[in-house]
């Protein structure tokens, strides 16, 4: 049966416009694939250790010879990497935080990505399509007077596409804070909007993905 990787990144737990709209894919991905196997992270409410001495240098040691936290270290970057690996599509919701993605979600990428398996020459999870649900508080979009200060897509686009090879497409709802930040109140029609298509894009991407995986 196809896989499909879920991921949230968002730290509310409530109110989330990432986590509604990447709830919406994984309805429409299970919808196109009845019985599927869905393996969820809530990075937020079980967020993952940094990568850090241990897990870089256990890479480079025989297996027999790593210390106890070098062995730990690896045994978690093999999980996750496997579970990249065995995923037929990715769906991964991130908000805008301070201009970026948040740590959780940076933690999960560093974790991920090791070059010989995951990257290099032969990324082990190349061509799987993976759906970015990107929510921010405001625009950053193209001709906006914040386009430079957006390095959530931009830096997704270079990571997911340039490292490991993944078929990255982006949904956008933007104007999130509108509802809850009085000096905003003005773009709520805006917000509105954008979720509404922001909804109806991921429905229509998993069931294109869903559609296209085989069973």
């Amino acid at each position: 049966m196809p896989t499909l990787l879920h991921i949230d990144s968002s730290a509310l737990s409530e109110g989330s416009v990432s986590r509604e709209v990447s709830a919406a894919y994984r309805a429409a991905w299970e919808a196109a694939n009845p019985g599927a196997t869905v393996i969820y992270r809530d990075l937020a409410a079980e967020p993952l250790p940094h990568l850090d001495a241990a897990g870089i240098t256990a890479g480079f040691v025989p297996a027999e010879h790593r210390s106890p936290e070098q062995q730990e270290a690896h045994d978690l970057r093999d999980r996750l990497i496997s579970e990249l690996e065995q995923a037929d599509a990715v769906v991964i919701g991130t908000p805008m935080y301070n201009f970026t993605i948040p740590s959780s979600l940076k933690a999960w990428l560093d974790q991920v990505i090791l070059m010989g398996r995951s990257a290099g020459e032969q990324p082990s999870a190349a061509g799987t399509p993976v759906t970015v649900v990107s929510s921010r508080g405001g625009a950053y979009g193209p001709g906006t007077p914040r386009e430079s200060f957006e390095f959530v897509t931009t830096y997704l686009e270079k990571v997911l596409t340039g490292m490991l090879a993944l078929e990255v497409d982006f949904v956008v709802p933007e104007f999130t804070l509108a509802r809850v930040n009085p000096a905003m109140a003005e773009f709520t029609d805006l917000a509105d909007a954008s979720k509404a298509q922001a909804l109806v894009d991921a429905a229509a991407r998993a069931q294109a993905v869903g559609a296209g995986v085989p069973a």
